[in-house]
C-alpha cells in the first residue's frame, strides 16, 4: 500500500505539466466526472475493471460522456443508436484507430489493425484481397474448415469421453485456419512449436484483459519503467514475431512468383514490385505485424467464442433442439456445409446468442476521430480517442427482451426464422469492422455444427451450479476454465 501511494505521489509530481497543451483543452467534449490533474478519473474507477466504472458513469451522464484515463480524455459512446450514429453515419470521421497501451510497444502504428490513414487503407485492401484469393469468401475456405473440423472430431474421439479443458482443441482448430491463409500450412495438434505459440497467444489475451493492463492504460508513460504484465505481453508477442520472421525467411527462400502459396508469398511479391518506392507500405515491419494481427485476432476471438459457447451448452438446455435440427437438415452421413446455415435458423440463432452473451470485446477496440467532429452537440477535436462500448449494444434492453439472460429466441421471429437485430455488433460496425468477420462466422457455424453432429456434451457439474463468471473482463472477456465431456452420438 505504501509503495502504491509513493507511485501515485511520483506520478503527480512528474506529470502535472503533461496536462498543459493537451488536445483536450480544445473543443467542447461531452460531460463527465471532474478529473484530478494527471491522475484523471482514477477515483471513479472500479477495482473490478473499467467496464463497471463506465456502466455506472453512463447512468449518471447518459450515452455519451468523457472519462479521463490518466491525463487524456476518452469519449465513451454507449447504446445502439449512438454507436451507429458515430461508426456508420459519421464513418469516415470516426475511422481512426486508437492505441491499447500494453500493445503499443509491439505495434507502434504498424500492421493492419493498429495503423491509420493511407497505411491502414492500403494494408486492409491488401489483406481482404489476399484472404479472398486464398479462400475467404470462396468455396475453398469452406472446404478447408470442413477438413479441419473433421481433424478436430478425430482428436475429440481420442478423448473417449473423458473430462477435459476444451481450450487446446478450439485453439488448435481455429489457429490452423488462419495459419493456412497466412503461412500456407496447417500444424499437427501435438506439434510442440504450435502448442507453444497457442499458449503465448492465450496467455497474452488473458494478460491484456487483466486489471493490471487496465491500470497500465491510465499511466503507461510512467508505469512502463516498472515490472508488470505489460513486460510479459511484450515478451510473448516478440516470441510470436520471431516465429513469423523465421517463416518469412523460409518463404523468401522458396518463393515462386508464378504460384504464390499464401498471404506471406503475396506480400513478398508486392514488396518486390514496390521496392523502388521509398514511401511504400509494403515493408517487413508491416508484413510481420499484419500477420501477427491476423494470427492473434483470427485465433483468440473464434476459439474463445467456441469455449464460451460450449460452456453455455452445459448450462442451458439447447443441445436437444440443436441435435434435432442437425439430424433433420444434415443427417449423419455427410459433413455440415455452409449452405445448411439458411435451413438451420435455430443453430444460427444459438451462435448469434453465444456471440452476444459472450461479449468478447466489450469496450470495442479504441477509435480516434480523424478531424474536428461535431457529434450530438459536442465538438471532438481531431485525435480525440473514442471507445464504442459494444457491450452496451449487445445488452441493449430496447433490442433484447431480457439482455442478461442467454436466450436464442432473441434472434428468432414468431415463425422461427432468423431475424436481424441492429444491436448485434460483436465484430463492431463501420469502416473498422473486423476484416475477418466472414471467416469467423463461417468457422463458428462449421465447427460448432460439426462437433454437435458427432457428439453430445456433458459435465458432472449440475447446470444450476455452472458458473459463467468471466475469468477476466478488460479489452477482452475471458470465460472461466471448465471441464467438459464429448460423448460420441449414435450414428443412424
Amino acid at each position: 500500500m505504501m509503495m502504491f501511494s509513493a507511485i501515485l505521489l511520483l506520478i503527480v509530481l512528474i506529470g502535472i505539466f503533461l496536462l498543459w497543451g493537451h488536445p483536450s483543452s480544445q473543443g467542447h467534449l461531452p460531460p463527465g466526472p471532474r478529473p484530478l490533474p494527471f491522475l484523471g478519473n482514477i477515483l471513479q474507477m472500479d477495482r473490478k475493471g473499467f467496464l463497471k466504472s463506465f456502466q455506472a458513469l453512463r447512468e449518471r451522464y447518459g450515452d455519451v460522456f468523457t472519462v479521463y484515463l490518466g491525463p487524456r480524455p476518452v469519449v465513451m459512446i454507449c447504446g445502439t443508436e449512438a454507436i451507429r450514429e458515430a461508426l456508420v453515419d459519421q464513418a469516415e470521421a470516426f475511422s481512426g484507430r486508437g492505441k491499447i497501451a500494453v500493445l503499443e510497444p509491439i505495434f507502434q502504428g504498424y500492421g493492419v489493425i493498429f495503423s491509420n490513414g493511407e497505411r491502414w487503407k492500403t494494408l486492409r485492401r491488401f489483406s481482404l484481397a489476399t484472404m479472398r484469393d486464398f479462400g475467404l469468401g470462396k468455396r475453398s475456405v469452406e472446404e478447408r474448415i470442413q477438413e479441419e473440423a473433421q481433424c478436430l472430431v478425430e482428436e475429440l474421439r481420442k478423448s473417449q469421453g473423458a473430462l477435459q479443458d476444451p481450450t487446446y482443441y478450439f485453439h488448435s482448430s481455429t489457429a490452423n485456419i488462419i495459419c493456412s491463409i497466412d503461412f500456407g500450412k496447417r500444424f499437427a495438434y501435438r506439434d510442440p512449436e504450435f502448442l507453444q505459440l497457442l499458449d503465448l497467444l492465450f496467455q497474452t489475451f488473458l494478460l491484456i484483459s487483466s486489471f493490471s493492463s487496465q491500470l497500465f492504460e491510465l499511466y503507461s508513460a510512467f508505469l512502463k519503467y516498472f515490472p508488470g504484465s505489460h513486460r510479459q505481453i511484450y515478451k510473448n508477442l516478440q516470441q510470436v514475431n520471431a516465429f513469423i520472421g523465421r517463416s518469412v525467411e523460409k518463404h523468401r527462400e522458396t518463393l515462386d512468383p508464378s504460384d504464390p502459396r499464401d498471404l506471406i508469398d503475396s506480400y513478398l511479391l508486392r514488396m518486390d514490385k514496390e521496392k523502388s518506392n521509398p514511401n511504400s507500405e509494403f515493408h517487413e515491419q508491416n508484413l510481420i505485424l499484419t500477420v501477427l494481427s491476423l494470427f492473434f485476432a483470427g485465433t483468440e476471438t473464434t476459439s474463445t467464442t467456441l469455449r464460451y459457447g460450449f460452456l453455455l451448452m452445459l448450462k442451458y438446455p439447447t443441445s436437444q433442439r440443436i441435435h434435432k435440427e442437425i439430424d433433420r437438415v444434415i443427417g449423419s452421413h455427410r459433413p455440415p456445409a455452409l449452405d445448411d446455415r439458411a435451413k438451420m435458423p435455430y443453430m444460427d440463432a444459438v451462435i448469434h446468442e453465444m456471440q452476444r452473451f459472450g461479449d468478447l470485446i466489450p469496450m470495442g477496440v479504441p477509435h480516434t476521430v480523424t478531424k474536428d467532429t461535431h457529434f450530438r452537440g459536442y465538438l471532438l477535436p481531431k485525435g480525440t480517442e473514442v471507445y464504442p462500448i459494444l457491450t452496451s449494444a449487445l445488452h441493449d434492453p430496447r433490442y433484447f427482451e431480457n439482455p442478461e439472460a442467454f436466450n436464442p429466441d432473441h434472434f428468432l421471429d414468431a415463425t422461427g426464422a432468423l431475424k436481424k437485430n441492429d444491436a448485434f455488433m460483436p465484430f463492431s460496425i463501420g469502416k473498422r469492422i473486423c476484416l475477418g468477420e466472414g471467416l469467423a462466422r463461417t468457422e463458428l457455424f462449421l465447427f460448432f455444427t460439426t462437433i454437435l453432429q458427432n457428439f453430445s456434451v456433458a459435465s458432472p457439474v449440475a447446470p444450476e451450479d455452472i458458473d459463467l463468471t468471466p475469468q477476466a473482463v478488460g479489452v477482452g472477456t475471458v470465460p472461466p476454465p471448465y471441464q467438459i465431456q464429448f460423448l460420441p452420438r449414435q450414428r443412424g
